[in-house]
């Protein structure tokens, strides 16, 4: 669909490509700034004018932006995307347009900006230079990923703005593919020194998803008196004083439609005042003197504009070739030029043109056009538009067309465009005579809507292929289905008993389906609240029924064997199995695909056995995996294992720049956000409770599990839970922490905070409140998955929580091995708080005033330097308890880098070049060397040698 015929059609303003930009005057006929009749400039405008000259300056000084336009149809968002390009001067100006037509054709916006580049495509790195490569169909591979896509885009870019300023217009930008939508605002969201601009246009008020959180201007209609200056720049003669303001009135500040309106009506009406109509809406209004326009032209003038209407490509040399098919000829060319524009490119003078003219088309019509159109494409160059038009021109099942869309979604699969694979076998479906191969196209095309985030078209699919005649195994699947796509909306609590019910339809068709299926319904199952679904444990035990391991059992057998055990038997017993499925899955080369879909167990079971160090090496494998291969769906699981894992090593700055990465990522990759603790919100609690900063932390608890309650995620809640605890805990809050480590406490066996981490926090905060009865029952809860665990972190943990209930001698003892333990570790944090509690002790017992004191300076410095205020200051009211004062830390230089500069530093620490730092943040090297200069300045330094010296 995106083959070298559409490329070479392709140019760009003040590039190399030799044809025009979608936007700029074409031929010597005008372009979309003049229509308004304002060569001399852009009336009402100044300050939307000044404010993209700033940019354009900004460019040309080496910095990037990103803008978006914003306002409704006519506006004059075009007319000012038109006055950025003509003031480009010594920049490289590239250009593309959503098109209504194309919103399924995934990367079609992406490949007309990109095309005029991509004679730099081969100096890219390997793996994005293929991913790019095979996006737009150059080259065959995998599908790539859209992370990847976005660096490959990001540093396509770059590579050009290396000649000069590139500046990237994209207009309609609500009608961007997906696929370009998504990768275009990650790229948006990644500029910063580049010299690149990216500036789109949107219609409506509303904010675009994709978009959100770039910079906005929004653009309002003109005031009264610009646009009576308007009216009188096109008169047509006289014009009645209140004829004049009713249609000022009627436009509320809409130039498009001001003309429109004014155009419509005879010179005696515009004197007079009569037939001025009332319709609901300026787009409506527009359209319908659009239609009105069509009803006054010859039949064949209307053909030839429905032809142009219906390829959104605007591909001329094909529109001709379809006109002559339909005998049309050039004499037609003279009566639609008042609403489009002729050139290399076909474009209509509003995008409401567009749809006006194919809406008042008739069905047959539209038919009759589109195979016209079909037969004119080569089968060879762009089998795939060739097969779109065709469908659009059959109105009856024909199994030859049907199957020629399936091949169109087999190609746009290996592309990676989902959403086109569910267009193509949506409509394959639609003409397939067969019921039951109707049947099975349909449950293809539910499951690549459902892949590409359209669940309600994807649950129209499924109800379509299971009414029909499946047989009994893709009847299971579509059991799955249906329940995979319940697991990722707000009906995740039935999950687990429909994934559950589809198990057990697989047992007799397929073993290891069956077993996959008994794992996911698990997955489904830890993180729901108890009263949403089936419980945790119910649903363990219904795993044990699942059919037997194979001889040499796959890591999915490993893993499934492995929790439902946990799941029903005491920790101790399950304990070696777990053991045994977690090294299987670190030790043995298992497959990318089989690790991506299992890491989330073998991370479960890494935290139920408290083993520290193979979270540190699932975590760093997780990280290789991502970036590697750019699989957005393990993200939000990498970046909570991170960010756990990081708070509790005290890691406060790093884990901060990984919840930056987050917040950009989420935003500009489209990956799911509503995976609770998963996402920035997330990011964002965990380290306001660490930081002991309590407005924050419980404004952020709140937002999250009024979400997470609503969508029945136990785990959310329970993790939320958790965290506030750990804040109350941290500033001396005893109360509030019992009441918040209880509520979390109550989410057991969920593995993490309910069944680990909350109940060590609910023994000091029950003890601190003089309720031993309760802390005793909160050890009693901990000990066994720490006894089971028997890692240094576990019984550290556990020595640490007998302590405090324990008195003398016995207590003391275990403060000692509660350190010891933990000095052998990574978790500074339980480290730190050991020394705390211990100290704290010492002092309530008045003896070794001394050791109290040495205790509690460890503390206190440990806390400070983890940046962890709330237990820091803990730390210090204990040592004036004592009668020393904290000696105060003084501000060092490396605090006033950012948490991004601080990253870069510890990647540059490591010898990394400024191109690897780059493929490790997403962003381009040229971003990197402008943090390293900011970085250089703020410490005064002038080499990278001098970092090794920066904490």
């Amino acid at each position: 669909m995106l083959g070298k015929s559409s490329l070479e059609l392709l140019g760009d303003v003040g590039g190399h490509g030799g044809g025009p930009s979608m936007l700029g005057s074409v031929s010597g006929l005008p372009g979309r700034f003049h229509r308004h009749g304002t060569k001399a400039g852009l009336p009402g405008r100044q300050a939307e004018c000044e404010a993209l000259d700033r940019l354009l300056a900004a460019v040309r000084v080496g910095q990037s932006r990103a803008l978006v336009l914003r306002g409704e149809a006519g506006v004059g968002k075009s007319a000012l995307l038109d006055h950025l390009t003509e003031r480009a001067s010594g920049c490289r100006v590239v250009c593309a347009a959503g098109v209504q037509a194309e919103m399924e054709v995934a990367f079609a916006a992406l490949y007309s900006l990109c095309a005029p580049m991509l004679d730099l495509l081969d100096g890219l790195p390997g793996p994005q230079r293929d991913a790019l490569g095979t996006a737009f169909g150059l080259r065959a591979g995998p599908a790539p990923d859209r992370l990847l896509l976005g660096l490959a885009v990001l540093s396509l870019l770059a590579a050009a703005a290396d000649e000069r300023p590139l500046v990237c217009v994209i207009d309609d930008a609500q009608w961007l593919d997906h696929a370009s939508a998504q990768v275009l605002a990650f790229v948006a969201r990644r500029l910063v020194a580049e010299s690149v601009a990216c500036v789109f246009a949107v219609r409506g008020a509303r904010e675009m998803d994709e978009l959100s959180g770039l910079p906005v201007m929004d653009v309002a209609g003109l005031s009264a008196g610009d646009a009576r200056a308007l009216l009188r720049s096109v008169g047509r003669g006289p014009l009645d004083e209140q004829v004049r303001d009713r249609l000022v009135a009627e436009a509320r500040g809409n130039p498009l439609a001001l003309l429109e309106l004014a155009r419509e009506f005879t010179r005696p009406e515009l004197a007079g005042g009569f037939g001025l109509p009332a319709t609901p809406t300026l787009s409506g209004r527009i359209e319908d003197g659009f239609r009105r326009q069509l009803g006054r032209m010859p039949a064949h003038t209307r053909r030839l504009l429905l032809l142009a209407a219906a390829d959104p490509l605007g591909d001329a040399a094909l529109l001709w070739r379809a006109a002559a098919r339909l005998g049309l000829g050039m004499a037609v060319v003279g009566a639609v030029n008042d609403m489009i524009v002729l050139g290399v490119r076909v474009r209509f003078r509003h995008p409401l043109m567009r749809s006006a003219v194919y809406r008042a088309a008739l069905p047959e019509e539209r038919r009759r056009v589109h195979l016209a159109l079909a037969e004119a494409t080569d089968v060879d160059a762009d089998p795939d538009r060739r097969a779109w038009h065709r469908a659009h021109g059959t109105a009856q099942p024909d199994e030859e067309v049907a199957a020629e869309l399936e091949r169109s979604a087999g190609r746009a699969q290996a592309r990676g465009g989902l959403a086109a694979v569910g267009a193509f076998l949506e409509r394959a479906a639609a003409l397939t005579p067969d019921p039951r191969r109707r049947a099975e196209r349909a449950l293809a095309a539910a499951r690549a809507k459902h892949l590409a985030g359209a669940p309600e078209p994807a649950l129209a699919l499924l109800a379509s292929a299971q009414a029909g005649p499946l047989d009994e195994l893709r009847l299971a699947h579509a059991e799955l289905l249906r329940a995979e796509i319940a697991s990722t909306s707000n009906h995740g609590g039935s999950a687990a008993p429909m994934l559950l019910k589809a198990a057990r339809r697989f047992e007799p068709l397929d073993t290891g389906l069956a077993r996959d299926t008994y794992l996911q319904a698990l997955s489904a199952a830890i993180g729901v609240l108890p009263e949403k679904g089936r419980g945790l444990v119910e649903v363990a035990a219904a795993t044990r029924a699942a059919p037997p391991a194979p001889a040499t059992p796959r890591v999915a057998d490993l893993l499934l064997d492995a929790l439902a055990r946990h799941f029903t038997e005491d920790a101790r017993s399950a304990a070696p199995v777990m053991r045994r499925a977690l090294a299987f899955f670190l030790s043995e080369d298992i497959s990318a695909a089989e690790e991506s879909r299992w890491l989330w167990a073998a991370h479960t079971m890494a935290v139920a056995l408290w083993d520290d160090r193979s979270s540190r090496e699932l975590a760093d494998r997780h990280v290789r995996l991502v970036r590697d291969t750019g699989a957005l769906a393990l993200l939000p699981l990498e970046w909570s294992t991170r960010l756990i894992l990081l708070t509790f090593e005290g890691e406060l700055d790093e884990a901060a720049s990984v919840n930056e990465e987050i917040q950009t990522l989420v935003a500009a990759t489209g990956v799911r956000t509503s995976f609770g603790f998963q996402g920035p919100v997330g990011g964002a609690l965990a380290l306001a409770a660490w930081r002991g900063r309590q407005a924050e932390t419980e404004q952020l608890a709140n937002a999250l599990m009024s979400g997470a309650v609503s969508r029945g995620e136990g785990a959310t809640v329970a993790v939320s839970q958790w965290l506030r605890a750990v804040l109350h805990n941290g500033l001396g809050q005893y109360e509030e922490a019992r009441a918040a480590a209880e509520r979390a406490c109550a989410y057991h066996p969920s593995p993490g905070a309910a069944a680990h981490w909350a109940p060590a926090e609910l023994v000091e905060a029950a003890v601190a409140s003089g309720e031993r009865e309760l802390a005793t029952r909160a050890l009693e809860q901990l000990i066994p998955s720490t006894q089971a665990s028997g890692t240094d972190w576990a019984l550290g943990v556990e020595a640490r929580s007998r302590a405090l209930l324990s008195q003398g001698e016995e207590a003391d003892g275990h403060y000692r091995e509660a350190i010891d333990r933990l000095r052998r570790t990574r978790m500074r944090v339980d480290l730190a708080r050991s020394h705390l509690v211990y100290g704290e002790w010492l002092r309530r017992e008045r003896r070794r005033r001394d050791d109290a004191r040495e205790q509690l300076r460890t503390a206190y410095e440990l806390f400070v330097a983890m940046g962890m205020e709330g237990f820091a200051g803990r730390a210090e009211r204990e040592l004036l308890a004592t009668g020393e004062t904290a000696r105060r830390r003084t501000v060092e230089t490396a605090d006033q880098l950012t948490p991004q500069e601080r990253q870069i530093v510890r990647l540059a620490r490591q010898g990394l070049t400024n191109k690897e730092i780059a493929g490790q943040m997403y962003v381009s090297p040229r971003t990197v060397e402008y943090h390293l200069g900011k970085v250089f300045a703020k410490l005064g330094i002038t080499s990278r040698g001098q970092l090794q010296g920066i904490a």
